[in-house]
């Protein structure tokens, strides 16, 4: 004979609607909980990020000093000669005033300033035989000189051109620039062009002229032979 076991309608029901919405709230609870906690690990790790972030604006703040230096570079910028405005000269060569010497001083080449392709531009004067400086700076500096004679020489071993400065405040003057070319055996009709270029640092004021060891034989007869100028770089 089976038994057969009742179970209360009760026991028979497993969730209640109570029960039901009492784990809904369980979980929604959960939920706030959670959300809330990720707040404020959000919030704990955005301070010292914050932090970290104003104290490296603060380091790269631009120093007075450092602005004051920056515009001082933008009005000296301002300030700089642009290439049209720049000093410049080129002159050529013309007959040579054969006259005596002073001293022991080479003789001194003068020069063509307007004609042909010679020219001054900028204040770059060109008086007594020389270059006359209008503003400090560093210029480059040079010049052909083009010996030539029509018969040998025995008696003239080598040519010298020399570019020299002279100063108010140093009357003496003063060697820039020096060649030598040994002319060795030369036949009828000899030429031997010597050339200088260097840039040098030169004051306001500063003339700058050529001399040579043989004016006499100096080539006047072209203008692209021998010349001499300079310009601010």
């Amino acid at each position: 004979m089976q038994h057969i076991a009742e179970v209360p309608v009760e026991e028979a029901v497993p969730i209640t609607n109570q029960d039901s919405g009492m784990g809904v709230r369980e979980d929604l609870k959960k939920i706030r909980c959670a959300v809330v906690f990720c707040l404020l690990s959000v919030l704990v790790l955005a301070l010292p990020t914050t932090y970290l972030l104003v104290g490296n604006l603060r380091v790269h703040e631009p120093d007075p000093a450092q602005v004051r230096k920056c515009h001082f570079s933008v009005n000296l910028r301002k300030n700089v000669i642009s290439s049209a405005e720049k000093p410049r000269a080129h002159l050529t060569v013309k007959k040579q005033d054969l006259s005596p010497l002073v001293g022991d001083q080479l003789p001194v080449l003068q020069w063509e300033h307007e004609r042909g392709l010679a020219f001054t531009r900028n204040n770059l004067n060109y008086t007594n035989n020389a270059l006359v400086i209008p503003v400090a700076g560093d210029y480059y500096v040079y010049s052909q000189v083009t010996f030539q004679g029509p018969v040998p020489n025995d008696k003239l071993a080598s040519v010298t051109q020399i570019i020299t400065k002279v100063t108010d405040s140093y009357p003496e003057p003063t060697q820039l620039l020096t060649a030598t070319k040994t002319l060795g055996e030369m036949k009828a009709n000899w030429f031997q062009p010597v050339y200088l270029g260097a840039v040098l640092s030169m004051e306001e004021g500063d003339r700058i002229m050529v001399n040579v060891s043989d004016i006499q034989w100096v080539d006047y007869t072209k203008e692209y032979k021998t010349f001499f100028g300079a310009f601010l770089l």
